[in-house]
């Protein structure tokens, strides 16, 4: 009967859930993030050489 109380006791205890449930929301939003990162990594490099040949290519005119 002891060992029958402290099932039910260990099961109705609730604490430590809210911990849990922002370890699994924070875990998901971590992977969401490198997700995206992931996939816009090869876009930025892209768009980086675009503007370095865009400022390359102009010219600064010093006469005034």
């Amino acid at each position: 009967m002891k060992l029958w109380k402290m099932i039910s006791r260990f099961e109705a205890d609730e604490t430590g859930a809210v911990t849990v449930d922002w370890v699994v929301l924070t875990a998901s939003v971590c992977g969401l993030v490198a997700l995206a990162m992931a996939g816009i990594k090869g876009n930025m490099t892209s768009i980086g050489q675009k503007t370095e040949q865009f400022l390359t290519a102009q010219t600064i005119n010093t006469t005034f």
